[in-house]
């Protein structure tokens, strides 16, 4: 039985979905993301059964029905062809509305851990993607394992599993130019330090410019790259289709070029953390919604869940864009707001495209992964502020005419999956970091726009070494939240989207 196909797309057996309930991975999301079962050609239509069967029959306790919830429907129904997607019609003053449904495969008959939660704890981290759970492995690399992570869902639900695994060190600040040259330089050795493969590839970034604002743009921001040692070019519309020959380079001006900028998977860059994490006595409790606090003194004293209270000394809060709901039970107003982001991964193709490719005008962008997918997603100007996480049609149509215009010969490749995920977005388009105002022991990671990802491993980094040292960081003094009390602005400007 170990060695029967349960996904024969991705040829997924079944000891491998053992190895994942081993690891205490019971419901179907989680073992989608560890396994990677469902992701192929049949869009989970053949396996899903399957799987949930064989979690039926070996998960123990036995789960009910309800628990063996279903994926987050991914349309498109049927493997589509771009082109078909590209001919079809939107209205471009009209806001997007709709979609599927935004269940992120969380219910209230959810496969929760049995028991309650730790009575206590020195540090409670509220938020299991990548920013919490790199926090924890850096606090537990320093000796600091009292700690207890708290994720609402499954592990990457949240936007730590929905974004295209691009890694960029072409900011507008010197402060996110450091963060991300180190953060790469991480995620190059993490293999090596967290006995995992995240798939980490230096096929670099080519930013395009239509538009005379666009090219200054590039053009001031690789002058501030090259003065700390990242080594942007700005190239001719011809100088970038040499790096990428298929390239139309319709309506494009001139480029920004580095090859040191790169691409991981998501999905295994976040188990990494976690798993090290648990290794070294850190408990990350999923399934498990923060429902409130208990304050005195000016300080925050208990995490209350639906899984019982937790007495603590630190809590840090890094939901991403859920932090503003969280903040608001301590009474705390932040300025984040969500804003959807979609994106797509059509079927593998041979390997041609070599980087992440970028449209800054329009927030196109697209890559190829290492199993041969072209992974893109672009922003919509039109994109209200809220938690809507469907999926639209009108995403694919803006897609697909803005891809193939430049590479019209991905028209007859399908469109496999589609999802979203937030932007948390502040005010100036940079974190809230370090203490709050008047409640000194919530500290805050997050407002991190769509770039906390590839942010995370300097940024928790740095933020253990301040919490574990209590040593000054400017980082923790500059990016505060009182920051927008007195009217001072950290601004960037270099975002996708």
């Amino acid at each position: 039985m170990s060695k029967a196909l349960l996904c024969p797309c991705e040829d997924v057996t079944a000891s491998e979905v053992e190895h994942a309930i081993e690891k205490g991975y019971c419901d179907i999301e989680s073992v989608k993301r560890f396994t990677g079962f469902g992701t192929g050609m049949c869009q989970g239509k053949q396996c899903l059964t399957a799987v949930a069967r064989f979690l039926e029959d070996t998960t123990k306790p036995k789960p009910t029905a309800a628990q063996l919830m279903p994926f987050t429907p991914r349309p498109p129904l049927f493997p589509t062809e771009l082109s078909q997607w590209a001919a079809a019609s939107f209205d471009p003053m009209v806001a997007p509305a709709g979609g599927v449904p935004q269940s992120l495969g969380l219910t209230e008959n959810a496969l929760k851990p049995e028991g309650p939660v730790p009575a206590k704890a020195k540090i409670v981290i509220i938020g299991g993607g990548i920013m919490g759970l790199a926090l924890a492995w850096n606090l537990a690399e320093r000796g600091e394992t009292d700690i207890v992570v708290l994720e609402r869902g499954y592990l990457l639900a949240g936007a730590s599993g929905r974004n295209g695994g691009g890694v960029r060190m072409q900011w507008g600040t010197p402060t996110l130019i450091e963060l991300a040259r180190r953060s790469i330089d991480l995620m190059d050795r993490f293999a090596r330090d967290l006995g995992i493969n995240v798939w980490f590839r230096r096929g670099g970034y080519l930013f395009l410019a239509k538009s005379d604002e666009v090219v200054a743009k590039i053009e001031r921001s690789a002058k501030l790259h090259n003065k700390y040692g990242v080594p942007t070019q700005i190239l001719t519309a011809d100088g970038a289709r040499d790096i990428v020959p298929h390239l139309t380079m319709t309506g494009v001006k001139a480029a920004a070029w580095n090859p040191r900028d790169a691409v991981i998977f998501p999905w295994p860059f976040l188990w990494g953390y976690a798993h090290a994490a648990q290794k070294k006595g850190v408990k990350v409790e999923t399934f498990t919604k923060v429902t409130g606090f208990e304050q005195s003194d000016g300080r925050l004293k208990k995490v209350i869940t639906d899984r019982g209270d937790i007495a603590c000394e630190t809590v840090v809060l890094a939901a991403g864009a859920w932090s503003p709901q969280v903040a608001s039970l301590a009474g705390i107003d932040l300025p984040n707001e969500p804003h959807r982001h979609e994106i797509c991964s059509t079927e593998p193709l041979k390997p041609f495209l070599g980087p992440l490719v970028s449209v800054l005008d329009s927030g196109l962008y697209f890559s190829q992964s290492m199993r041969g997918e072209i992974v893109g997603g672009m922003g919509d100007p039109r994109e209200p502020a809220g938690m809507n996480l469907g999926s639209t049609q009108r995403f694919l149509t803006r897609y697909s005419q803005a891809l193939t215009e430049q590479l019209p010969q991905l028209g007859r490749v399908k469109v496999l999956r589609q999802w979203s995920g937030p932007y948390d977005v502040t005010p100036d388009n940079s974190p809230i970091l370090g203490r709050t105002p008047g409640l000194p022991n919530l500290l805050h990671l997050s407002g991190f726009v769509g770039h906390g990802f590839m942010m995370a491993p300097a940024v928790a980094e740095r933020m253990a070494a301040w919490m574990a040292t209590g040593e000054s960081d400017e980082l923790f003094e500059r990016f505060t939240l009182g920051r927008f009390a007195e009217g001072r602005m950290e601004r960037e400007d270099m975002i996708i989207g």
